[in-house]
């Protein structure tokens, strides 16, 4: 299944490796190094001019790719559970 992840963004959610709350996450100084290599090695995505609220780590095209999105992890959670249902 597909879902939102926000700026007109759909995201097959066989390819998520996790949902992670910004706010929550970034406490830690492992992730904070984790996000700060992930955007030298332009591996980032941001998905909103806003200040992000989450993020989404996938496999997805080929390799780790980290989406930053407007979009809070509790809605994009949500999101991923219910999906978008194609044909």
């Amino acid at each position: 299944m597909y879902f939102h992840l926000g700026q007109d963004y759909i995201l097959n959610d066989k390819d998520v490796i996790g949902i992670f709350d910004l706010d929550t996450t970034t406490v830690s100084v492992k992730t904070r190094k984790f996000l700060r290599v992930a955007e030298s090695e332009g591996a980032v995505i941001d998905l909103g001019g806003d200040l992000p609220k989450s993020f989404v780590l996938t496999d997805w095209p080929s390799t780790t790719t980290v989406y930053t999105s407007p979009v809070s992890s509790v809605t994009l959670g949500a999101r991923a559970r219910r999906g978008i249902k194609t044909k």
